[in-house]
């Protein structure tokens, strides 16, 4: 009897070590930047490097398959699994690449794209070899040509009742408030009210006044019962401070929100600024959101935008406006 001993595709089982190590770099990874203390410039360099692992296990996986298809060599499980756990770290880059070559390097975006809202605080970035650059003026006619829909709300109520939608919807949607200015401007004023004067008095009253004078004369004697406390002052609204020059995007009026959020899977973080301004009895809103990260933003920011943008609409919807 004749014996036939297969050949082992040793291309195949190095395929399928490397691919489980690049699975199990991304997925740890991935976990320890959305629920540790990973850093997102680490995050993305070692998802790149388990994506070149994982490109190299594709390739010996091919050559596991042609020797099993010349030779009829011992590996196509070994491949097939090799491709299985190629497919997480490839395919999460593969999208990425598509969002680099579809949408602009953007990573600050707004709906005001002349004067956007600046923000309060200095906002925290990373340092290192993905460290976002300033906004220049190409950008945001880059921003106008991929994001049409990317602008602004009005809305026919006054700035107190949007406030309180706006605080609503940054906590249906997992923004943190980190910074306030201008809230003064949503309270009522009290400078807009007259004053009340006494009124003259009639024919009637001449007596009761000399009556008055009688008393205060007594309290002038010494009558504890004839004090009169006189006019009392209405209450006036306390001075609003001098702020001094303004930065552009901002107006005495405006009221400013500056917040941060994260992405729902992998955790990056965004920094947001919203701005309140009231218009002929409406009000309108902006918003900017920026990343922390990178010189290019995959479309996130804009996606955050629209989605408070419309959760906002949803909120307000019996005022919403143009």
């Amino acid at each position: 009897m004749i014996t036939y001993e297969r050949p082992i595709s040793y291309a195949a089982r190095a395929a399928r070590h490397v691919a489980r190590l690049a699975f199990a770099i991304f997925v740890l990874s991935l976990a320890a930047h959305r629920f540790g203390s990973l850093s997102s410039t680490l995050f993305v360099t070692l998802a790149l490097a388990s994506a070149a692992l994982a490109l190299v296990a594709v390739l010996l996986s091919v050559v596991g398959f042609v020797r099993l298809w010349q030779v009829a060599a011992v590996g196509g499980i070994a491949s097939t699994m090799a491709l299985v756990y190629a497919a997480l770290p490839l395919g999460v880059a593969g999208l990425a690449l598509f969002q680099v070559v579809e949408k602009p390097a953007l990573t600050d975006v707004s709906t005001d794209l002349v004067t956007p809202p600046p923000f309060i605080r200095e906002r925290p970035v990373e340092a290192g070899w993905l460290t976002p650059t300033p906004p220049a003026a190409a950008d945001r006619q880059a921003q106008a040509q991929a994001f049409p829909a990317l602008t602004g709300r009005r809305y026919d109520g006054a700035l107190d009742r949007v406030l309180t939608g706006v605080r609503i919807v940054a906590e249906q949607s997992g923004i943190a408030i980190v910074a306030e200015e201008g809230l003064e401007n949503a309270e009522p004023d009290f400078e807009d009210l007259a004053q009340k004067t006494e009124p003259p008095p009639t024919d009637g009253q001449s007596g009761a006044k000399a009556k008055t004078k009688g008393k205060a004369a007594k309290a002038g004697r010494g009558d504890p019962l004839g004090d009169d406390p006189g006019p009392v002052p209405i209450p006036l609204s306390r001075p609003k401070p001098d702020l001094g020059p303004l930065p552009p995007g901002r107006k005495a009026g405006d009221i400013l929100l500056q917040g941060e959020s994260r992405s729902f899977l992998a955790g990056f973080r965004f920094d947001l600024v919203i701005r309140l301004r009231e218009e002929s009895e409406t009000t309108f809103v902006d918003i900017r959101v920026a990343s922390r990260l990178g010189h290019h933003d995959l479309g996130l920011d804009a996606a955050v935008a629209e989605r408070f943008l419309h959760a906002l609409d949803a909120e307000l919807l019996g005022i919403a406006g143009d």
